[in-house]
């Protein structure tokens, strides 16, 4: 209110009371941005920011509601002060409210990544006399079919009728969702107990042992 700047991070946002964007570059207004966005999820809600990513990085239930509480007070401060509405737009919860900040103060618009990746590598030429197709993540779990990678690879293959099989470091609760877009085998590259350090240690062992029961199964199922 003292025309100070307030602090950093989302604890910080319930002390804004106005945006004075004067010092922004007049050069930016004449470029486009294309933001890469790899989720869909909104600022605020059940599947913001706050409440989705928040808990991956230790928040509790009762800072997930401060949160959200911080990231609606500064998405209305952006409304009344820049004229720009962020809070339901699709990948404004991207990077815990990056997306929204981008959208508040640069001419850009919010595509998913994978949208961009396919475009680059050409990823439909390749994959459509494919037989089949294998993408992966880290963890597949219910956050992945919001725009993650292997959802964006599949919906590609499925242009072509090609299966798809995606491998992960692990399996997370609601991981079965993928099954609903494009999806239609899941499998953790990890073979039993272990703690992240050792998992990782064995990454490339793990993938290579997993992806050899794979194709010791579809030979199976080619020669029946």
């Amino acid at each position: 209110m003292d025309g100070h700047e307030i602090g950093f991070g989302g604890g910080a946002l319930s002390s804004l009371h106005s945006i004075n964007n004067e010092g922004l570059d007049p050069r930016l207004s004449a470029i486009t941005f294309e933001v890469a966005c790899d989720v869909e999820n909104p600022l605020l809600g059940a599947t913001g920011a706050s409440a989705v990513f928040g808990p991956q990085k230790g928040a509790t239930e009762e800072i997930v509601s401060v949160l959200d509480q911080n990231l609606d007070h500064f998405a209305k401060v952006i409304e009344r002060d820049l004229g720009v509405n962020v809070s339901s737009i699709p990948g404004s919860g991207a990077a815990g409210g990056l997306g929204a900040g981008l959208l508040a103060f640069l001419p850009c618009s919010l595509r998913k990544g994978i949208e961009i990746v396919v475009e680059a590598t050409s990823l439909e030429d390749h994959v459509r006399d494919a037989i089949l197709v294998i993408t992966g993540e880290g963890k597949i779990d219910s956050q992945t079919i919001y725009g993650k990678t292997p959802i964006g690879v599949a919906r590609v293959a499925k242009k072509h009728n090609v299966r798809v099989i995606a491998l992960a470091g692990s399996l997370a609760d609601g991981y079965e969702a993928v099954y609903n877009h494009g999806i239609d085998a899941v499998f953790s590259v990890v073979p039993g107990i272990t703690t992240l350090e050792v998992a990782l240690e064995n990454a490339y062992r793990n993938i290579v042992s997993a992806s050899r029961n794979i194709a010791g199964v579809l030979a199976v199922s080619k020669s029946e």
